[in-house]
């Protein structure tokens, strides 16, 4: 098989994944769950604030913050009026910023994250059932290429709706607001990293058991214990700290934590990366600051590019491994 039939074969598993998406109605849904959040956007205003300070201007300050006095915050209004809040920063600026963090941390890293996997959790076990893929293995197209050419439809059908949420909040907002934090945007291919990587774990599912069941669950399940490991590494360089003249982590220990954390993803840096991107612990507590990571950066012990490439290599690993399972699966 050649270079230019296996992609074209390629090409054809992602249209045909997008064709999956829309006989499932998964991909009117999810365009519709980002519909409802674009309208929110456009729903809101914002008034009131300060203007950011001049040369020659006082300004108190407490932990190294602005104080906002009261009126002196910025408002938002939601719901096209219903709703009115302060924000508690100075400045329209500010207050556009905070619920864009708002938006790609807490609603599309998280809630997002788990409505993905729940919604295309049944795209691979659906193609790997025996009435579908005898027809697509008895075609001469090697195996691997139709398992790696519809993973890579899955992540660019997500890549889709993650481009469609953020790319249509923050038009919204810019268009409502005309305040453009391009900033915002970053989060559109950490998220699609973070899931390729998780997912991947989800192909290996899929292969060995055709059950969508058993990846929604390995998949979530799989990301907890990757959060889980991922703390772990960095706590290692805050138990010093934290048990002050008791004994510290033995080495065996040390050495599963450090072995557990470069093997598996990373899904604790990727937020952390995030959050950092987007400069949110001037309005929340930053991952950053959590006991462990904040020893694990200051010691230097987290690299932002080297957590993203071992993740990366882990879904590779994670797909020659379904691959060559499938290869020796009868049909």
């Amino acid at each position: 098989m050649n270079a230019s039939a296996a992609v074209y074969a390629v090409r054809w598993l992602i249209k045909d994944t997008f064709r999956q998406a829309m006989a499932t109605r998964i991909f009117w849904i999810m365009l519709a769950v980002s519909g409802v959040f674009i309208v929110f956007c456009l729903s809101l205003d914002v008034s009131g604030g300060v203007d950011a300070p001049q040369p020659g201007d006082t300004e108190l300050y407490k932990d190294n913050k602005p104080i906002v006095g009261p009126g002196a915050a910025a408002r938002v209004t939601l719901l096209f009026g219903a709703m009115t809040f302060e924000t508690g920063t100075r400045t329209q600026d500010h207050a556009v910023h905070f619920l864009e963090i708002m938006m790609a941390t807490m609603v599309a890293s998280y809630l997002g994250f788990l409505l993905t996997v729940l919604w295309t959790a049944g795209f691979l076990p659906e193609f790997l059932q025996p009435s579908n893929a005898s027809v697509l293995f008895a075609k001469p197209v090697p195996r691997w290429t139709l398992l790696t050419g519809k993973y890579l439809g899955v992540v660019v059908f997500v890549a889709f709706q993650v481009s469609v949420f953020f790319g249509g909040t923050w038009f919204a907002l810019g268009i409502k607001t005309g305040i453009w934090q391009t900033a915002y945007l970053i989060g559109i291919p950490l998220l699609v990293v973070n899931f390729a990587v998780i997912y991947s774990f989800a192909v290996l599912i899929a292969v060995l058991t055709r059950s969508t069941v058993a990846c929604v669950f390995g998949c979530v399940l799989f990301w907890a214990l990757c959060w889980g490991a991922n703390y772990g590494h960095h706590f290692i360089y805050a138990a010093p700290d934290l048990a002050a003249g008791q004994s510290s982590i033995g080495p065996f220990t040390t050495f599963l934590a450090q072995a557990g954390y470069w093997m598996l993803p990373k899904p604790a840096d990727m937020e952390w990366i995030l959050q950092d991107a987007l400069r949110s612990g001037d309005y929340l507590i930053a991952i950053a600051n959590a006991p462990g990571f904040k020893q694990a950066i200051a010691s230097g012990a987290v690299d932002k590019s080297m957590s993203v490439v071992t993740s990366i290599m882990f879904s590779v690993v994670m797909l020659v491994i379904s691959s060559r399972h499938l290869s020796k699966t009868d049909y």
